[in-house]
C-alpha cells in the first residue's frame, strides 16, 4: 500500500506569537497561533505542528492557552511540544486538544518519560522530536542538541533516534539546526539516515526553500513527512502549490490540491 506522504506546517511560538528565525535566533513576531493554524488548515495543510520554543530553554511553564486556543480552531491533527516534562506534561498538552506531543530536552533528560508516556498514552501519541547538528566526531556525523538548539550533548543523532522509538515514539520529528531558515533545501543525508534505521515514520525539518525541497526529502531523503515554515509565513510558496509539486512527481498526497490558497 502506497503511503500518504504530509506536508505539515510549523508554528514556533514565542510568548504566545508566531515566530520566525534563522538556526532557531534573530527571532521575529509574525501572527497569533491560533490564526494563523486555521488559516493553514484552509489551505490544505495535513498537520500544524505548534512548538513553545522558549520554554524549556527558559524553565518556565507552557502556555497552555495558546495550545487550548489553537486546537479549538481545528479539525487537522495538531503536535504540540515546548516545554513537556513529564508524563503529566504529557497529559495536559492532550487534554488541551494536542493530538500528538513533541518531547526534546526531557526525554535527553530523563530517556523514561518516553516509554512512560507511550504506556499511558499509546506510541501514536508520541513524538520524539530530534534538534541535529553536524559533528563530525559523532559516529552518525550528526550531534543531538536540546535548548532550542543551544546545548550540545553527548548523543549520536543516529543511536538516540533508535533509542527512542525502541523507547515506544511512535514519530520522528527531526531538525536540521545547520539547514534551519537558511532555505537551501533540508539536509538530505541526515533524514536518509534516520529514516533508515527507524520502522516508525520520520519527519523532516529545517530548511525548506521551495516546493523541489519539499519534494527532495519526500522523494530522496526518506521522509514521510515535511514541515514548511518561513516559506508559507511569506509567501514564497503555498501549501496548494507544494502539493501541487508533490503530485506532478508521482507523490500521493491528502486531500484536494488548492493552488491558489496561501
Amino acid at each position: 500500500m502506497t503511503r500518504t506522504r504530509r506536508v505539515i506546517v510549523c508554528l514556533d511560538a514565542d510568548d504566545d506569537r508566531v515566530v520566525k528565525g534563522v538556526q532557531f535566533r534573530a527571532l521575529r513576531p509574525i501572527g497569533d497561533p491560533a490564526e494563523m493554524a486555521a488559516r493553514y488548515e484552509r489551505a490544505g495543510a495535513d498537520e500544524i505542528v505548534l512548538l513553545d520554543i522558549s520554554a524549556s530553554a527558559e524553565g518556565r511553564e507552557t502556555r497552555w492557552d495558546t495550545v487550548r486556543r489553537t486546537a479549538e480552531q481545528l479539525f487537522i491533527p495538531l503536535t504540540f511540544g515546548g516545554g513537556v516534562r513529564s508524563v503529566d506534561d504529557v497529559g495536559r498538552a492532550l487534554r488541551a486538544g494536542a493530538d500528538k506531543v513533541a518531547v526534546n530536552t526531557a526525554a535527553v533528560t530523563r530517556p523514561a518519560v518516553i516509554s512512560e508516556a507511550a504506556a499511558w498514552f499509546g506510541a501514536q501519541c508520541i513524538v520524539a522530536s530530534i534538534d541535529a547538528r553536524r559533528d563530525e566526531s559523532a559516529p552518525s556525523g550528526w550531534r543531538v542538541v536540546i535548548h532550542g538548539g543551544r546545548t550540545e550533548t553527548p548523543l549520536d543523532v543516529a543511536e538516540w533516534a533508535r533509542e527512542c522509538v525502541d523507547s515506544g515514539a511512535g514519530e520522528i520529528l527531526l531538525t536540521s539546526i545547520d539547514c534551519d531558515g537558511g532555505r537551501s533545501g533540508y539536509d538530505l543525508a541526515l533524514t536518509r539516515t534516520v529514516a533508515s534505521l527507524v520502522t516508525v515514520p520520520v519527519v523532516a525539518s529545517g530548511g525548506a526553500g521551495s516546493a523541489d525541497h519539499v519534494c527532495a526529502v519526500l522523494c530522496d531523503g526518506g521522509a514521510d513527512a515535511a514541515l514548511v515554515a518561513g516559506i508559507v509565513h511569506d509567501g514564497v510558496v503555498t501549501v496548494g502549490s507544494i502539493k501541487a509539486a508533490m503530485a506532478a512527481r508521482g507523490l500521493p498526497v491528502r486531500g484536494e490540491i488548492i493552488r491558489g490558497a496561501a
